[in-house]
Formats: C-alpha cells, sequence, structure tokens
C-alpha cells in the first residue's frame, strides 16, 4: 500500500496540471521523429544504420545538455529552466524549414540535436518538479500519472505521422509485388519527390514550433511555486559522492540507460519488422499507434495498480513480461511475431517513470537537480544501441534467419537487466 497522502495537494494542483502539459510535448517530438528514421532511409538512399543517425542526434542531446541544464536550474530556478528548454524546442524546430531548402541529412540531424537540447531541459526540470509536488511517498506514482500524458502527446505525434506525413511520402510508393519503386527512378524524378517529400516531412516541425512558442508565453505569465534546491550553488563533489554511494540510485541510472535504448529500439524498428512482411510505412505505422495505445493503457493500469502493489514489485512483473514478448518477437516469424513486438509496449509503459522514481527515493533534496541530470542523460541509450541494431537489420539474414527478428535480441538484453534491477531493488525494501 502507498498509504493515505493525497495525490496532489490542492495547492499544487494548477502547477501540477500545467507542468503535465509538457510531458505531451516530447512525447509528440519522440513520435513523430521515430517514422522518420525509414522514411529518411528511402529519400536519402542510405543504409539503415545511417537513417538511425536521426536517432542519435536526437537522444544525444540529451546526453549533452542534461547537465547543464541541472546547473542551470539551481542557478535561476524550474520555472526558467522550462522557460529554457521551450526556447531551445522551438528553435530546433524552426532549423526544419532551412533544412529542407538545403536538402541535407546532416542538417536534419542537427535540427533534432538543437530540438533535444530544448527536450533535456524539460524532462531535466519536469520530472523532479512533478516529484516534489506533494508527499514523497506517493511520488513515484505522481510520476507514473503525469508520465501517462507522455503517450498521450506520442499518439498524436504518430497519428500526425500516420494520417499527414507518411501516406503523402512520394518515395514510398511501390508495385503490385510491395517493393519500393523510388530507387529505380531518374535521377530527375528522385530529386522532384526528395523536394516533395523533405517539405511534407518539415511542415509538422514548423506546426510544433508554433505551439511551443505560445506554451513559452502561457508559462512565462504564470507563477510558480518556490521548491527546495532553487538559487543555491551546488557542491559537485559532495553531491557526486553522495549519489554514487547510493546503490539504488546509481543502478537506476544504468536501468534507465537501458530501457530507453529497448523502448526507442521497439518502437523505431516496428516499421522495418512490418516492411519485411510487405506493408507499406503508413500502414506499418499504425501498428506503432497500436503500440502506444498499449503503453498508454499499461500506464494508468500501472498507476492504478501502485495502490496496491510496490512500484518495485510492479517494475518486475512489467520487465519479466517484456522480456517474454520480446522473445516471441524473435522466435516466431510472421504476423504473431509482429504482435509479440507491439504487446511489448505495454510492458514498457511504467518502466521509465518507476525507474526515475525508485532512483531519487532516497536522494537528498539538495541533490535532486543533478541526481535527475543524470537520469535524463540515461536517454542517450537511445542514441547508442538503434546504429547497432540497424547495422545487424541490414545483414538482411544470418544463417537463414531474418537478421530484423534476431536484432531483438538487443531489447531482450536491456529488459532483463531492468527485471534484475527491479528483483534487486524489490528484495532490499522488502529486508
Amino acid at each position: 500500500m502507498t498509504g493515505t497522502h493525497r495525490l496532489v495537494e490542492r495547492k499544487y494542483l494548477f502547477t501540477f496540471i500545467l507542468i503535465t502539459s509538457l510531458f505531451a510535448l516530447w512525447g509528440f517530438a519522440n513520435d513523430i521523429t521515430n517514422p522518420m528514421v525509414a522514411a529518411f532511409q528511402t529519400l536519402m538512399e542510405i543504409s539503415a544504420a545511417k537513417a538511425s543517425m536521426v536517432q542519435f542526434a536526437f537522444y544525444g542531446g540529451y546526453a549533452t545538455m542534461a547537465i547543464p541544464a541541472a546547473l542551470f536550474i539551481r542557478r535561476y530556478s524550474y520555472k526558467r529552466g522550462i522557460l529554457m528548454g521551450l526556447a531551445l524546442y522551438a528553435v530546433g524546430a524552426f532549423l526544419f524549414i532551412p533544412a529542407a531548402a538545403m536538402q541535407q541529412f546532416s542538417f536534419f540531424c542537427l535540427s533534432l540535436y538543437i530540438l533535444t537540447f530544448g527536450l533535456a531541459f524539460l524532462e531535466t526540470t519536469a520530472n523532479p518538479f512533478i516529484l516534489s509536488l506533494g508527499n514523497r511517498e506517493t511520488s513515484t506514482r505522481r510520476l507514473n500519472l503525469a508520465q501517462a500524458f507522455n503517450p498521450v502527446g506520442s499518439l498524436s505525434g504518430m497519428a500526425v505521422a500516420s494520417l499527414f506525413v507518411l501516406p503523402q511520402l512520394l518515395s514510398d510508393k511501390r508495385d503490385a509485388a510491395g517493393r519500393l519503386i523510388f530507387h529505380t527512378l531518374s535521377e530527375a524524378e528522385k530529386a522532384d519527390i526528395r523536394l516533395h517529400d523533405l517539405a511534407v516531412i518539415r511542415d509538422p516541425y514548423v506546426m510544433l514550433g508554433l505551439v511551443v512558442t505560445c506554451i513559452f508565453i502561457i508559462i512565462a505569465l504564470t507563477r510558480m511555486p518556490y521548491l527546495v534546491g532553487e538559487h543555491t550553488p551546488l557542491c559537485w563533489r559532495e553531491s557526486m559522492g553522495r549519489l554514487w554511494r547510493n546503490r539504488v540510485y546509481r543502478e537506476g541510472v544504468m536501468a534507465q540507460v537501458f530501457y530507453v535504448a529497448a523502448q526507442i529500439m521497439v518502437w523505431t524498428f516496428i516499421i522495418h519488422y512490418a516492411d519485411r512482411l510487405g506493408m507499406t510505412k503508413a500502414r506499418a505505422q499504425m501498428f506503432n499507434m497500436l503500440a502506444m495505445s498499449l503503453c498508454l493503457t499499461g500506464r494508468f493500469v500501472g498507476t492504478y495498480a501502485m495502490r496496491y502493489v510496490s512500484s518495485r514489485r510492479l517494475l518486475l512483473c512489467f520487465g519479466i513480461g517484456a522480456s517474454l514478448c520480446t522473445l516471441g518477437t524473435i522466435c516466431i516469424n510472421g504476423m504473431m511475431g509482429l504482435y509479440c513486438l507491439v504487446a511489448i509496449s505495454f510492458f514498457m509503459s511504467i518502466m521509465f517513470p518507476s525507474i526515475y522514481g525508485i532512483a531519487l527515493e532516497n536522494v537528498a533534496h539538495e541533490d535532486i537537480a543533478l541526481g535527475s541530470a543524470f537520469l535524463i542523460m540515461a536517454i542517450v541509450g537511445g542514441a547508442l544501441m538503434p546504429p547497432l541494431q540497424g547495422m545487424v537489420i541490414d545483414l538482411g539474414e544470418v544463417m537463414g534467419f531474418p537478421a530484423v527478428n534476431l536484432s531483438f535480441l538487443l531489447p531482450l538484453c536491456c529488459f532483463l537487466f531492468i527485471s534484475v534491477y527491479a528483483w534487486r531493488v524489490w528484495r532490499s525494501a522488502a529486508c
């Protein structure tokens, strides 16, 4: 049982709602970007490994900016950290305009890199902010509730990709046998299609930049509560020492690295898995949306279950469930394997906020900002492992077995690590 404390105190309710809306913003950015890996692979005529550099740029921004964001928050305030994040987010989105004009894959990667500077600020700020808006006993459950709106944004991003981006990509046209015809066209025809498709990819990011600008104005005009740790100098060495000696926190950072890596691999390569079954990108994206719907369902189910089951025990159960589904994805060919791949998302649902909350449960207030920064830096796992999975997929077949199936051995290893972490923290809490 989590106790009888209110999940969100009344005095913090409006602030909670406003900050929770930010979770949808980075969910939208994440999941309108995932299908772009396959789109760029076709459009720019590059390998799956090189196309996955989109994810390297996207999640590399988190690794670059998380620590500076934590220092900024300690020097100024959570509110200014949010405003800085929104400003960088908007700049990165608007850079898609010159990127599309120049038709350079590297420019798109740079735009996403800057956009995720903003996301690093927002996540480094919003997650500990939500944890602080009430009693520590309900903090992990409160963060799970706020994080439930991340899949709402993700579903919106997927819907935009499915309905307005992928169906309009002329480069994804196929012949009667389901094979792409873009590679068979003349250079002049390819140039015309590339100009059209890059404009289609650009437009949702520009609209997103305008939405983020409006939210910036709203938050700038809103009064935020003062929280412990703002406007105070950071004692770097002492804080690092305390965090390093905290085993639950230290292992939680590693678990978060593996979780984000698994999440991005699962959601990015659903399209590649479906492509092997002869589906168009637009149809394959519908399975991505189904996966995100299951993730949203799992987040609410998990948040409710935490009233009766500890977050540690629930994380263990969901880790085992994700591992079994991933094993099915690897071993089963055809649609049933795809269904197993989609089902993983239900079990991934509570992992990020649960690992985050468990890792910070016993961290001192003065160390929260820095501790949060390392947990956000852990998102770099989403930059490191997808290119490796892309390299495996590029092999085509391994000993007569589809390489795309075998590539999911990487997420399987990640889920096994998370399950072991959950078991260790559950056992330590029970002792």
